[in-house]
């Protein structure tokens, strides 16, 4: 009997899916080993040529990422985060992604954003302080 992935909306994932965000997961598994500004670096060159991605598009690839890996569905949000945006990349768009830290209690955290707001993340998100970031449109930011 062979066990079918199924994504977050209880509907399974095609194999040509779960292919690509297993490719994704494992590059940004990778990718995330890296000093951040080698990482951050690696993401610039990933998102030339790249158009805006979609709320829609950025919600699927997180669903699909977090479908095919636990660590990404739990407390791995910087694989997460790189593994989105990688996968979006691989239809030819990006999100923005970012990373950074509250206070109170201190927290590190990255995620992906459209529009400047956060996708599919839980909890208030704007209590981060941007630190680093790969936007679409306006380059790498510091």
């Amino acid at each position: 009997m062979s066990m079918q992935v199924v994504g977050e909306t209880g509907v399974p994932l095609p194999w040509h899916r779960k292919l690509s965000a297993r490719a994704a997961v494992g590059a940004a598994r990778l990718l995330v080993l890296l000093p951040p500004r080698r990482l951050r670096q690696a993401l610039a060159v990933a998102r030339r040529g790249s158009r805006a991605a979609t709320r829609e598009q950025a919600l699927d690839a997180r669903r699909a990422v977090v479908t095919v890996s636990a660590r990404c569905a739990g407390l791995g949000c910087l694989q997460r985060s790189v593994a989105v945006v990688l996968l979006c990349r691989l239809h030819g768009r990006w999100p923005d992604w970012c990373t950074g830290f509250r206070t109170e209690p201190f927290r590190a955290h990255a995620w992906v954003e459209v529009g400047a707001r956060a996708v599919g993340e839980p909890g208030d998100v704007a209590l981060f302080h941007t630190v680093m970031s790969v936007r679409h449109g306006d380059g790498a930011r510091r």
